[in-house]
């Protein structure tokens, strides 16, 4: 038996709270995960879990191997960071987490050609739109957009994004005039669902909030623009999400005097641990090349 797998299995069950959502998690089948735990809790001699069909719960001899397995897998990692750039060559697996458009647009392209400059190494693209912790989840790095809260996290700055509104000039040429904020109750609106139905912008110096009924809600960004492009209506994207069609014309941005201030964009990794010659190698290659690619939203 592979004992430290057999920890990380432990470890993985635990944190998922069932064997089915571990297995689904890691990849594996429910029936090596059983086979693994079982053949540990022989090896060990105790019960580390107490299991029926519907619940499972560690035992004293459980939350103390778990502790120790922890512990154990942390410093067997710990050492691997220290060893991973002995040689000079970069390797291991990279963990990135990234927003889904951002991900797709900018940071996927960048991933692909590390892993072909470097042969050695590995990677794991989550794209998610969704906030993942870095460290529950056991992640390198992060791409963030907006201020950071105080995390313990540290930052490498890439450039800025802005949220702005537009529209075609179809759907312009159609309606009312789009002035001020206070007009959008007027106009057929479409909406990302992680911005919600309040869209706040500057006006004098001060945050001013226009709650907005969309016509249209979605939760992928890629459908928001095409339904703007197409005439749908008036929609808040941020700017690298409409920088092509900007520039296409397919889209016009209005309301601009109201915009709210530039959100930062920035790589965060976990701050107070030795940063592994792999996330190393990476966010050196990858910020400056990152910074390039990002469009200005002034």
């Amino acid at each position: 038996m592979d004992k430290f797998r057999a920890m990380a299995y432990f470890v993985q069950i635990v944190e998922h709270g069932s064997l089915s959502a571990a297995a689904e998690a890691g990849g594996q089948s429910v029936a090596s995960l059983v086979r693994s735990l079982a053949a540990l809790e022989r090896q060990l001699g105790v019960r580390l879990l107490n299991r029926s069909t519907r619940r499972m719960a560690l035992t004293d001899e459980g939350q103390r191997y778990l502790a120790f397995s922890k512990r154990m897998l942390a410093e067997c990692d710990a050492m691997e960071r220290e060893l991973e750039g002995r040689d000079g060559q970069v390797r291991g697996t990279l963990r990135i987490t990234a927003p889904v458009e951002f991900g797709q647009l900018y940071l996927a392209p960048l991933v692909n050609s590390f892993l072909i400059e470097h042969p050695q190494a590995r990677a794991e693209l989550i794209l998610n739109d969704q906030i993942v912790p870095l460290l529950d989840e056991r992640l390198d790095l992060a791409l963030r957009i907006g201020q950071l809260p105080d995390s313990g996290l540290m930052a490498r700055p890439l450039g800025a994004s802005r949220l702005i509104t537009c529209a075609s000039p179809a759907y312009l040429n159609e309606q009312p005039p789009l002035r001020a904020p206070g007009e959008l109750a007027r106009h057929a609106c479409i909406a990302f669902a992680g911005h919600g139905s309040q869209w706040y912008y500057r006006q004098g110096g001060k945050s001013l909030a226009v709650s907005v009924e969309p016509r249209l809600w979605c939760n992928q960004i890629r459908a928001v623009r095409l339904a703007c492009v197409q005439g749908l209506g008036v929609a808040r994207l941020l700017h690298y999400q409409a920088a092509e069609a900007l520039a296409s014309g397919t889209l016009v941005r209005v309301l601009e005097p109201f915009e709210p201030p530039d959100l930062p964009v920035q790589l965060v990794y976990p701050h107070g641990l030795a940063l592994a010659p792999r996330v190393k190698a990476f966010v050196e290659w990858a910020a400056p090349r990152l910074k390039a690619a990002l469009p200005s939203p002034a």
